[in-house]
C-alpha cells in the first residue's frame, strides 16, 4: 500500500492555491507614468505691454482657426493693484504660442452694485457642446488702491469679497453673458467651512462622463480677519457648466503644517486620470519658495503627487538656450488638442532695481511623456 500523502487541489493552503491561479493568469498592464517637462519660450511667445501689467493667459481655439487668449490687465502707473482694478480682456493669434495681438475687454468694469462689478480676474476659458465658458474671479468694493507705487498694501474689502463666476458666448469675440449671482459662492451657513469667506481662482475640466469638475481656491475664517484662512482648494462638480455646482467636504492639495501650500492649479483629463499642475509654495525660513509641479487623481476628488512631482523651479530655457529664474512663473493654464496637453501659458514677472514688479505671460510648449 502506498502511505505516501496525496497532494489535492482542495487541501493546498489558501495562500499557495491563490499564488497558482495567479500565476496562470494574464497579469494586467502596468500604466505609465506621466513626466511633464516644459519646452523652451520663442520670442515672440512672450505677450508684454508698455502701459498695462498683463497676468495670467488662458487659450482656447476659436471656429476661425485662430487661437484665443483672456488674461488679466491693469494699468502699470497704478502699481501692482489687481484686485481693485483687473480687468479680462482678449487677444488672438495664428498659433497657440504666439505672437498674440489685444483684441478687445472681454469682461470690463460694470458697476459697484454687482458682485464682480469693479474687479474680474485669473480667467480660464472651455469650449462644452459648442459653446465657450469664461470662468473666473470677481469681486466689487470701494476701488481705492491702499499704499503708494512700490509699497502697495492689499485692499482686504476687495480682497474678501472674491466670488467664482462664468461668462458664456457662442463666440471668443462674445457677446459674453455675465450673471447676476457667483457661479460657485462661498459657504453661508458654515462659519467653519473652509471657503466660508471666499472662493477664487477657478480651474475647470470636463470629466469622462460629460459632468464638469471644478477646483478652486478658497479662505476660511479660522484665522483672525482680515486675512482668515487657511488658504485651501476645495472640489466642486455640476452637471452643466452654469452649475449648480456640490462641494466636496475634503481640501486638496494641502501640506502637514502650511497655512497655504498651493495655488493656481490647472486640471485636464489625460493618459486614464486627471492631472494638475500646480504652483507649490514651501515656506522656508521667512522666505517662501514656489515651484510647479504634477499632482493626479482617478476621480477627480482624491489628488495625490504624481511620481514625476517636480516640474520647474521657475527656471525657464528661451529660444536663445539662456536660461533664467523668474521671480514668479505661476498661473499655469493648458492648451490640450486632441486629449493630449500641447501647451503651457504662465503668468511671469522680474523685479527691476526698485523693486518695480514687471509682469507678462509666457506660452511654452508642454513636453508630456510617458514613462514605463
Amino acid at each position: 500500500m502506498n502511505n505516501r500523502p496525496q497532494h489535492h487541489w482542495c487541501i493546498l493552503p489558501l495562500r499557495l492555491l491563490a499564488l497558482l491561479l495567479l500565476m496562470g493568469c494574464d497579469q494586467p498592464e502596468e500604466s505609465p507614468s506621466f513626466k511633464i517637462e516644459l519646452g523652451a519660450i520663442a520670442s515672440e511667445s512672450v505677450f508684454v505691454n508698455d502701459t498695462m501689467s498683463i497676468w495670467g493667459g488662458s487659450v482656447v481655439k476659436g471656429e476661425d482657426g485662430l487661437y484665443h487668449m483672456f488674461y488679466a490687465q491693469w494699468p502699470k502707473e497704478l502699481g501692482w493693484v489687481w484686485v481693485t482694478h483687473s480687468e479680462i480682456a482678449h487677444a488672438v493669434s495664428d498659433s497657440p504660442l504666439g505672437p498674440y495681438r489685444f483684441n478687445d475687454l472681454a469682461l470690463p468694469d460694470r458697476g459697484t452694485t454687482y458682485w464682480d462689478g469693479l474687479c474680474t480676474h485669473n480667467p480660464t476659458i472651455h469650449k462644452f457642446d459648442g459653446k465657450y465658458y469664461l470662468y473666473y474671479m470677481g469681486n466689487t468694493g470701494d476701488k481705492k488702491v491702499v499704499g503708494k507705487p512700490g509699497r502697495h498694501q492689499l485692499n482686504w474689502l476687495h480682497r474678501n469679497n472674491q466670488r467664482i463666476g462664468v461668462a458664456v458666448a457662442d463666440s471668443p469675440y462674445g457677446p459674453w453673458k455675465r450673471f447676476d449671482e457667483p457661479v460657485l459662492d462661498i459657504t453661508h451657513d458654515d462659519s467653519l467651512a473652509f471657503d466660508a469667506l471666499m472662493t477664487s481662482n477657478p480651474s475647470v475640466c470636463q470629466m469622462t462622463d460629460g459632468k464638469i469638475l471644478m477646483v478652486y481656491k478658497a479662505v476660511g475664517k479660522k484665522f483672525p480677519p482680515p486675512n482668515g484662512g487657511p488658504v485651501v482648494h476645495g472640489v466642486a462638480i455640476a452637471e452643466h457648466p452654469t452649475g449648480p455646482f456640490k462641494k466636496y467636504p475634503d481640501p486638496v492639495f494641502t501640506v502637514e503644517g502650511e497655512r497655504f501650500p498651493a495655488e493656481d492649479p490647472y486640471i485636464w483629463y489625460q493618459g486614464g486620470k486627471y492631472r494638475a499642475i500646480v504652483k507649490s509654495i514651501e515656506h522656508q525660513a521667512q522666505k517662501r519658495v514656489f515651484y510647479l509641479v504634477h499632482y493626479e487623481s482617478d476621480d477627480g476628488i482624491h489628488w495625490t503627487k504624481a511620481k514625476h512631482f517636480l516640474i520647474s523651479d521657475r527656471t525657464v530655457t528661451w529660444g536663445d538656450g539662456r536660461s533664467q529664474q523668474l521671480t514668479h512663473l505661476e498661473r499655469p493654464q493648458v492648451l490640450v488638442e486632441d486629449g493630449k496637453a500641447v501647451a503651457l501659458m504662465c503668468a511671469a514677472d522680474t523685479l527691476d532695481e526698485n523693486n518695480v514688479r514687471h509682469s507678462f505671460n509666457v506660452q511654452m510648449p508642454l513636453l508630456v511623456a510617458e514613462i514605463w
